[in-house]
Parts: C-alpha cells; structure tokens; sequence
C-alpha cells in the first residue's frame, strides 16, 4: 500500500474509547497502512469522556474556527489532534461545545439516546470533509466505521459531489452489528434535506433506525467490508441485493493482507503490487 492515501473515519479508535469490534479495527486498519508505507489520516468525534489531558489532545488553530451550518444554525468547529503513543499516527477529532462536551458518548446514564445524535452525525460527517480539504489532502480511499459516522458518504457524493479534492476517492464502508434500538429524531430527514440534497437519495431517513441509516452509508459507498461474523439480516440482505464489491469477515488475526488485497484489487481496481 506504499504511497496510498486512505482516510479513515470512525465513531470510535482505541486508545481513546474502551475496545469494541468498531474501535479495534479503527486502530488496526490504519496501523497496518501505516506500516505498509501507506498514509494515513484517522479521524473520530471527541466526546466529552475522552481525556483530553491523558491523551494530550490540543487543538489545531488553523484547522478550528470554522462555523458549520446543521439544521440552520451556525455551529463552530474545533478540531484537536493527539499522537498514538508508540505509533507514528495522529488522530484528528472533530470538537464542538453543544455536541460533544457531556461526558458520554451516544447515550445518557439510562441507555437513551442523545435527542441530537442526528445532528451530531451530520455535524461530524461535514466536520470531516472541511477539515481534510483544508488540509488539502486528497485520499484514495475513505474508509467508514461505526453508525454515527456513516453520513460521510451521503455528504461526500451529494453535498460536496463537485470537490475536486474528492473526485477520484473511494469510498469503503464497514458494516457492523453495534447499532442501537429504536430511531433517532424523526426530523432527521428534514435537517438532512435543508442541506439541498435530493429527496431520493435520503428516502431511507424518513424512518431514522440504525439499519436505514447504513443503508444510505451502502447506497453512495463504492465497496463494503462486513466488520461482524453476523449482521442484522435486513443488513445482509441488502449487501447482497446492492451488488458492490464486498469483503466477507475477517477477524483481527486475519484481516491485514485481506484488506490490503481488498483495496488493491476490489476498491481501486488495481494489481497487486
């Protein structure tokens, strides 16, 4: 993978939140790129029960300060960067004061989802993509973990479909079966289509539940990879009707020269080198 650039995004990477199938992988893919020579970008929310101070996260002035605007309201962004210790990685994490200051991650102490979890995917997804183009970095592959970042691609093809920066990037989402009950806010759809974008594209937002979700991450993705050994059947049968290029389970043991072969081959649908 020598010289690739792939950006990966995720809810979570350890160190910084406790181990999960979602956080493991968002460590071990990009370390393995990392090490094969490749380059990397590893970006993640920073949720308030991130310790700033044990992981040394600090922000980056130059890349903060911008105001994005979620269901017509201006929301500043602030972006702080920490190193992986013993890696030669740096991780960048979306911040904003009304989203990402409580000291939890996507639920309350009772297990309830946060009433703007919707708002913060969309938040983040944009956050995303502002922050790479100002760092003017134009990956190969982008790589999507975990639900609360799965509206990158919709942003990606739709809302920014005319970036240059963009243009020939591919987008890879891993499927996993850590999703949540019930729906996120039924607006969803409505702050979603405010951004311009078209009404069919987010069709499957009408009903805002984990499964419709990552349907619409499949619907603008370029290749899947199934990131559980067992997905919600809905899931699975909408991989297998959808088509694209899809990479079965692998476990951690086993999932480097797979992905590496994945890319390569499936993704940007070249030799192997």
């Amino acid at each position: 993978m020598k010289d690739k650039r792939i950006l990966y995004v995720s809810s979570e990477v350890i160190p910084y939140l406790p181990e999960t199938e979602i956080s493991s992988m968002s460590f071990e893919a990009p370390r393995m790129i990392n090490n094969q020579g490749g380059q990397i970008r590893i970006f993640m929310p920073r949720f308030g029960n991130i310790n700033e101070r044990r992981h040394q996260l600090h922000e980056v002035i130059r890349l903060s300060g911008m105001n994005l605007v979620i269901n017509d309201l201006d929301m500043p962004l602030i972006i702080k960067v920490a190193s992986v210790p013993k890696e030669r990685m740096q991780v960048y994490f979306i911040d904003n004061e009304d989203y990402f200051k409580r000291k939890a991650t996507l639920t309350d102490e009772d297990g309830n989802l946060f009433e703007d979890n919707d708002e913060r995917a969309i938040f983040f997804a944009k956050g995303v993509i502002e922050t790479v183009k100002k760092l003017n970095w134009s990956p190969d592959i982008i790589h999507v973990h975990g639900w609360l970042a799965s509206l990158l691609p919709l942003y990606l093809r739709n809302y920014y479909g005319h970036e240059p920066l963009f243009l020939n990037s591919k987008i890879v989402t891993s499927v996993y079966n850590k999703g949540f009950e019930g729906m996120l806010d039924e607006e969803m759809q409505k702050k979603v289509l405010f951004d311009g974008l078209e009404d069919d594209v987010v069709a499957h937002l009408e009903t805002p539940t984990y499964s419709n979700i990552m349907k619409t991450a499949i619907d603008n993705s370029d290749a899947l990879i199934k990131g559980s050994e067992e997905l919600p059947e809905e899931l699975e049968k909408y991989l297998e009707d959808k088509g694209l290029p899809t990479l079965e389970y692998k476990t951690k043991e086993e999932f480097a020269q797979a992905y590496q072969d994945f890319y390569f081959t499936e993704v940007l649908n070249e030799e192997k080198e």
